[in-house]
């Protein structure tokens, strides 16, 4: 998979370093000499430019690339590339990193955005789905379609603990996608029994949230 980074610092570079490790082609673009430090990510490909301009994309080949990550440490920045790489390239996906909070809702299809991370967002979800046990946490937003990755703990009393996963009534656009359970990470079957303890992973609409959780809640 062919990815190009806009915005090379420490976020970018280190986002580069860990998909060549799981095999992908990676390019960084920055306007700042500074920041092109080759010496940092070798196997990587580097590009000094302005990815705000069209001829700077042109220049990077983004016609033939599955991600673009913006990935700078300027909102406006990212926004643009966003746009850029949607509208003009028609780029399959898209993810935008959120600076500053009070930028987060211009992170969405509009601005052509799949994914928007919002590194604050995503640090109190962690925080809360490290203490949170059957309590529903939203983990992520994908701009695209409205739905969210959200994660549960069941507790022992959990009234689905014990079903098997294809028996339960999961609402409408919502879908098992994990189980984590015991440092295993397990594709769920619709003969998985689920148990107390499991960590289960949804992509769920956002309208139907509050159904899930009174679902998988405490009795």
């Amino acid at each position: 998979m062919r990815v190009t980074i806009a915005g090379a610092g420490a976020v970018g570079r280190s986002i580069a370093a860990e998909l060549l490790e799981n095999g992908h082609q990676v390019l960084l673009i920055d306007v700042d000499p500074k920041a092109i430090k080759i010496d940092s990510v070798p196997q990587a490909e580097w590009l000094l430019a302005d990815a705000c301009e069209i001829s700077s994309l042109d220049e990077a080949g983004l016609t033939d690339c599955h991600v673009v990550i913006a990935a700078s440490g300027d909102d406006k920045v990212n926004l643009v590339v966003s746009l850029l790489a949607k509208t003009e390239y028609g780029v399959p996906r898209v993810v935008a990193r959120i600076n500053h909070p009070k930028n987060e809702w211009l992170f969405n299809e509009s601005w052509g955005v799949d994914v928007a991370v919002s590194t604050p967002r995503l640090l109190s979800a962690l925080v809360e789905e490290a203490v949170s046990v059957g309590d529903l946490v939203r983990l992520m937003t994908f701009r695209q379609g409205q739905a969210n990755l959200v994660e549960l703990t069941l507790a022992e009393d959990a009234p689905v603990v014990g079903q098997r996963a294809g028996s339960v009534p999961w609402p409408a656009d919502t879908a098992l996608v994990a189980i984590l359970r015991e440092g295993r990470v397990l594709v769920p079957s619709a003969d998985d029994p689920l148990e107390a303890g499991d960590e289960l992973m949804f992509v769920a609409n956002q309208e139907v949230e509050e159904e899930l959780s009174r679902l998988l809640s405490s009795r």
